[in-house]
């Protein structure tokens, strides 16, 4: 990884690499900090996007407990050019570069920036293509959350259960939460129970 030094008793991961899935409850200022952390982005990111950053996640939602790290997605034409030619800024504006073969998640480049001391994630990046259909699921399942408080609700109980049952594997406590998301963007049709 590129970023702050390696952890040598956490096997040479960044100690936030290898962090606790904790939720708290709803922070006021996380949409500030998204939207200026967003607006700041975009000035890192202009030569390169296609749409304006987005705030995405729970932390975008007003009310909704999360992770305290905020998600931001940015949609460009060639997600590899970005890290190729921007890495520069990136890392000079504190964010690490996750190699894809770590990410896992070839329709994506992933960055995390941590806290000063290189202990905490404060905030996650995701950089896609404008084909890739994340793009609008994400920005589709924030407004559902933000417009259905029933829908936030069983989501909120849904992560805090999660929480309590992965708290140390990052990777299935967000592989089990697809079901739901997968779910609440289904079309509804009308006549539908």
């Amino acid at each position: 990884m590129i970023g702050p030094a390696s952890n040598p008793e956490g096997g040479g991961w960044p100690p936030w690499a290898t962090e606790e899935v904790q939720q708290v409850p709803p922070d006021p200022g996380w949409s500030d900090r998204g939207r200026q952390l967003a607006r700041e982005l975009d000035a890192l990111l202009a030569p390169w996007l296609l749409a304006g950053v987005e705030h995405i996640g729970s932390t975008a939602v007003p009310g909704m407990p999360a992770k305290p790290v905020l998600d931001l997605m940015a949609v460009v034409a060639d997600p590899a050019a970005v890290v190729r030619d921007g890495f520069e800024r990136l890392r000079g504006a504190g964010w690490v570069l996750v190699p894809p073969e770590l990410d896992r998640r070839p329709w994506r480049r992933f960055l995390v920036a941590p806290d000063a001391e290189g202990r905490r994630r404060v905030a996650h990046l995701h950089i896609l293509r404008p084909d890739e259909p994340r793009w609008t699921q994400q920005l589709t399942f924030r407004d559902l959350l933000r417009a259905n408080a029933d829908l936030r609700r069983s989501y909120a109980e849904l992560k805090a259960g999660l929480a309590t049952r992965h708290p140390r594997d990052r990777e299935r406590y967000t592989e089990a939460k697809a079901e739901f998301i997968r779910a609440a963007l289904r079309p509804r049709h009308s006549g539908e129970p």
